[in-house]
């Protein structure tokens, strides 16, 4: 038996994918979700092996949904975006239903996902869809993180810091330290840069909360931050600072 989740905030579109998978008795529907925290916890309960998901939803996006999953499963996107979204879609080779969902598309996606041949590299090609996500240059105005089982969001106006730490990126907050599964150099595409600035390979600062620079080792520098943190700045990292305070 295969088990699907569906995750829509329009309960609309939530019941006509139900009623299209009454023609296919494999699938089972184990739950129906209405926003991405919903769809998290859903996931995790009942480990699906298809899921539906809305792009557009309230509190988190299908996009930063899928980020915080350590096993996706696979994904059949529901959507009504435009025609350059369509084509990110089609570029990766990302089944996506474009609302109004019809009868004839619908069997056309179910189809190819029950071909266990294309199982694998169709999960690939969603990670290489989210990958390129995080890289379009862009203003990124906040950061969901799972922690556990609780999902944070976390305003980009409230990180003091980022660092890198192996696979991940630490995120320094008021609140405290987060991990998220990204690069460094996502961060530094996606970020204000009139507010953030990659002062080394390892640490990206938030610049209202540098306090002072102090001289390091030869060619380096020491930036005391708000938090009394102390972040290494490299020889380059000193320039584009000096560039963008005007020092």
């Amino acid at each position: 038996m295969i088990k699907a989740v569906l995750i829509d905030d329009e309960p609309l579109a939530r019941s006509m994918v139900a009623e299209y998978l009454e023609s296919y008795p494999q699938i089972t529907v184990v739950a129906e979700c209405n926003d991405g925290f919903e769809g998290v916890k859903a996931i995790m309960q009942h480990q699906p092996d298809l899921i539906f998901l809305d792009i557009q939803m309230p509190k988190i996006n299908g996009f930063e949904m899928l980020e915080i999953i350590d096993k996706q499963p696979a994904v059949i996107f529901t959507t009504a975006f435009d025609d350059q979204a369509i084509r990110a879609f089609e570029q990766h080779a990302v089944d996506y239903l474009l609302k109004p969902i019809s009868k004839a598309r619908f069997d056309q996606a179910v189809a190819k996902f029950l071909d266990t041949r294309q199982l694998t590299t169709d999960r690939e090609n969603t990670r290489k869809l989210i990958d390129d996500i995080s890289h379009t240059p862009g203003q990124l105005e906040r950061i969901v993180v799972k922690t556990g089982t609780k999902i944070k969001i976390i305003p980009t106006a409230s990180i003091i810091y980022l660092e890198a730490d192996d696979d991940y990126v630490k995120i320094h907050t008021d609140e405290g330290t987060f991990l998220k599964n990204r690069t460094m150099t996502s961060f530094e595409e996606q970020l204000d840069s009139g507010q953030f600035i990659r002062v080394h390979r390892s640490f990206i600062v938030k610049i209202d909360h540098i306090v002072r620079l102090e001289p390091h080792e030869k060619d380096s520098h020491i930036a005391v931050l708000s938090n009394g943190k102390k972040v290494n700045v490299s020889k380059n990292g000193y320039t584009r600072l000096k560039q963008l305070l005007g020092m």
